[in-house]
């Protein structure tokens, strides 16, 4: 029996192991571990933030236009890779290739956006704001910050944090999911190529003990996350704690709204890509249809059962797949529990994927696309992120009952509404209260110039991610306030507080 390839770290710009504890990075379309990760200990993390804040002062003073451009060498570079990244994407999480090209292509529109970082640090000037007094802001970087982020889009999500944080003038320490971590290692790697300092972007490989040191270490400045809500609130928690700004992006449980006079069979095919894309394993996902009248349910059940008919559930890397496994065999456990939850709980279980053999894969982790109707609000399924290829049908009789039913949901990541009339539109988009709205657009992810975050408990902290937000969460904001008083112009002493009057 052969060995399997160690996948370590990197740190100060050099691959490097660290850590004794090791774990399997299965191919979740065969079942069989592929590779082996060192997980990092803490010594391994408190090497990484060393070497972070050692590169940090030149890296800081570096001019803002010379680190953009490392980041425009860097988006060509990642183009240029783009059919490796997309295959290390795919043997680790199972997305189908296509997917992983959609995710690398997001990813890459944050680099670019990250190389307008000498815009976005621009600050305010005012002269004379008293006699002979000048004032201004700055903004400037924090120093070490890190990122901890999900195995759900392993090279996009990363991107979302590191490019603009070194952008801006700090280094970086990312802890990636170790269930697939050589995409985000080789795009590390080539940030490297593009020019930047070893010891600016470190990557370590690890779990809980990893997450916790760089929670504490107070080297560390500021810290992004995104994952599951119980996870998320430790993290922002904790890291407030010990005095970190954070910013955590938890779960979410996305409601589309379809009206009684929607182009229902667009409306379908939307909600098909939303609900089972990527297997259902994204903070953005639908996995719950609210259709406003018993109509509109039954034409949207109709249409749903007919285009899942057709879809094709293979390993991600066969041409023409629609929808690959599920990134592990507990996972899919998990999402398989959540089925048999449903039905036990009464919902009409109208699409069974529970059964779905893939020949050749039979040791995979393959679940068909599954579809409820009947799902009901005290329901797990209807409660609960579920993570994976099910889609519930919730029957209302009005838009405000809909509504109702979306606001009172613990979580407000996204939302969307299918519909030809504006004025409901309007209503829906003003007073939802969820922080990511689509009209006839089931995934509202924001473009890389705005910013993704939710509402309630999606997200802990103040600024979203990515976008402009970025910009103000990676650096802090000094106002100077300067006087040159005239030669010879001696004043004296004022007891009285300083205003311009």
């Amino acid at each position: 029996m052969s060995q399997l390839p160690l996948i370590g770290h990197l740190i100060g710009g050099k691959r490097t192991q660290g850590g004794t504890r090791q774990a399997d990075v299965f191919n979740p379309a065969t079942g069989k571990a592929e590779k082996r990760l060192l997980l990092a200990d803490k010594l391994t993390v408190e090497q990484a933030i060393a070497n972070a804040q050692a590169a940090y002062p030149a890296w800081r003073n570096t001019p803002p236009l010379k680190r953009a451009r490392v980041m425009s060498k860097l988006k060509e570079l990642l183009e240029q890779h783009a059919d490796e990244l997309c295959a290390l994407v795919t043997a680790e999480h199972g997305k189908v290739l296509a997917d992983a090209m959609g995710e690398l292509q997001r990813g890459i529109e944050n680099v670019e956006y990250a190389s307008y970082a000498p815009e976005l640090l621009k600050g305010e000037h005012s002269k004379n704001v008293g006699q002979a007094i000048d004032s201004w802001s700055e903004f400037q970087a924090l120093g070490v910050t890190a990122g901890i982020t999900p195995f759900n889009f392993p090279i996009m999500v990363p991107l979302w944090m590191w490019p603009m944080a070194v952008a801006c003038g700090n280094t970086f320490i990312l802890k990636p999911s170790e269930r697939d971590p050589s995409s985000t290692l080789r795009v590390a790697e080539l940030a490297l190529e593009a020019g930047l300092p070893p010891g600016v972007l470190n990557v370590v490989n690890g779990d809980k003990e990893a997450v916790d040191t760089l929670l504490t270490d107070p080297r560390v400045k500021a810290i992004s996350f995104v994952g599951s809500t119980p996870i998320a609130e430790y993290i922002y928690s904790t890291g407030c704690a010990h005095g970190k700004r954070v910013q955590a992006l938890g779960g979410a449980k996305n409601h589309a709204v379809v009206m009684p006079d929607a182009d229902v069979p667009n409306a379908v095919n939307a909600l098909m890509g939303a609900a089972y894309g990527s297997c259902g394993e994204r903070c953005m996902a639908i996995p719950l249809v609210v259709a406003v009248g018993d109509a509109t349910a039954d034409e949207v059940i109709a249409g749903l059962k007919v285009e899942i008919a057709k879809m094709k559930v293979g390993p991600g890397t066969d041409a023409g797949m629609d929808m690959g496994p599920l990134v592990t065999k507990a996972h899919f456990e998990k999402v398989k529990a959540y089925v048999d939850q449903g039905v036990a709980e009464g919902a009409n279980l109208i699409v069974d994927g529970r059964n779905v053999k893939v020949a050749g894969h039979e040791a995979g982790y393959f679940l068909g696309a599954c579809l409820f109707d009947n799902v009901k609000p005290g329901m797990k399924i209807y409660q609960e992120e579920i993570f994976g290829p099910v889609l519930g049908v919730v029957r209302v009789k009005t838009l405000q009952e809909a509504m109702d039913l979306i606001d009172a949901h613990e979580y407000g990541n996204g939302t969307c509404i299918f519909t030809r009339d504006g004025e409901a539109a309007r209503y829906f988009t003003d007073n939802i209260l969820v922080g990511m709205v689509g009209v006839n657009v089931p995934l509202p992810v924001p473009v890389a110039y705005h910013s993704f975050g939710g509402w309630k408990r999606s997200l802990f902290g103040d600024l979203h991610a990515y976008g402009p937000d970025a910009a103000r969460f990676y650096t802090k904001r000094k106002t100077i306030t300067q006087r040159w008083p005239s030669a010879g112009v001696r004043e004296g002493a004022m007891f009285s507080f300083p205003s311009s009057k």
